[in-house]
């Protein structure tokens, strides 16, 4: 086995052991529709022979970058899935936002994000389902809150994410105690936690930026077209929402560009999330948001 097709095997065992242990707990993957948690998504296709057994939950802060919203809608459609989006209906109609109010980003992603995020698992918030025969979205009637929760990080991409497990508990308020992270050796995924915690779960922990590109490339995975130079020599190389999210210089047109870029050592200096504005607010770092239970 190549790196791609050992990397691909552990993701779908842990995918398959997420299901085993949480499928009668509300299990659900969230889905930011950027190339990392897309590719997962892509994993969790293959692990269940096509058939996502579980809802894909997005946090729709109402200003992520409409090509987004479009791709999003547009694959759950085509794949049948299971589509619920939450979002912060009272910072919104507050405009208790960056920039429309007063705040600054940080906070903007503590209403949208972290906020959002925490009620929607928690079901004690409004969440919308797709109707697949009308395509529209309608009020959610499941309240059941998600006690499983996959996510689609990866730990060489920012500095808080390399001090996760693969199976992560949170508390029942979301916080992440980093300190209580409970020890992974030899590939022993401990997934017996106690009542009143959530748990985090991260199949694509240990893929590299360049393993996602060199898999979509292998796979052909749809993604946005937002990661590719359209001819300004900028693209995006991470997606978020459009106030606080910025395209890099690059000249890259496909994926075999995008490649070459990173084997290529030309972006060694550039940080993965370096056009996204929250995580300089904060220091260089999305610790400050993630303890309090953002992605």
């Amino acid at each position: 086995m190549d790196r791609i097709d050992r990397l691909e095997a552990e993701s779908i065992y842990i995918l398959r052991e997420a299901y085993r242990e949480f499928k009668n707990k509300n299990l659900c993957m969230l889905w930011s529709v950027g190339k990392d948690s897309t590719v997962l998504l892509w994993l969790a296709r293959k692990a269940f022979f096509g058939h996502v057994p579980f809802p894909m939950v997005h946090i729709d802060t109402h200003f992520k970058i409409p090509e987004m919203i479009a791709y999003r809608d547009r694959l759950a459609r085509e794949w049948k899935l299971d589509m619920i989006y939450g979002e912060n209906s009272d910072a919104l109609a507050k405009k208790m936002t960056y920039p429309e109010g007063a705040i600054d980003r940080l906070t903007c992603c503590k209403y949208l994000k972290s906020e959002a995020l925490r009620h929607t698992l928690a079901g004690d918030w409004i969440r919308y389902r797709m109707n697949h025969a009308t395509g529209n979205y309608e009020p959610d009637m499941n309240k059941d809150p998600y006690q499983g929760v996959i996510v689609g990080v990866r730990a060489d991409e920012e500095g808080s994410r390399s001090k996760e497990r693969y199976f992560s508990p949170r508390t029942d308020n979301n916080e992440w105690n980093i300190g209580e992270q409970p020890p992974e050796l030899w590939h022993y995924y401990n997934t017996s936690f106690p009542p009143g915690c959530h748990i985090r779960i991260h199949p694509i922990l240990d893929w590299t930026e360049l393993d996602i590109w060199e898999y979509i490339a292998r796979e052909n995975v749809p993604f946005i077209p937002l990661y590719l130079d359209q001819g300004e020599g900028k693209r995006y190389r991470s997606l978020g929402c459009w106030p606080c999210t910025k395209p890099i210089e690059s000249s890259a047109r496909n994926i075999g560009e995008i490649i070459e870029e990173l084997k290529s050592g030309k972006l060694k200096n550039v940080a993965e999330r370096s056009g996204r504005e929250q995580d300089k607010a904060d220091g260089g770092s999305l610790e400050t948001l993630r303890r309090e239970g953002y992605m």
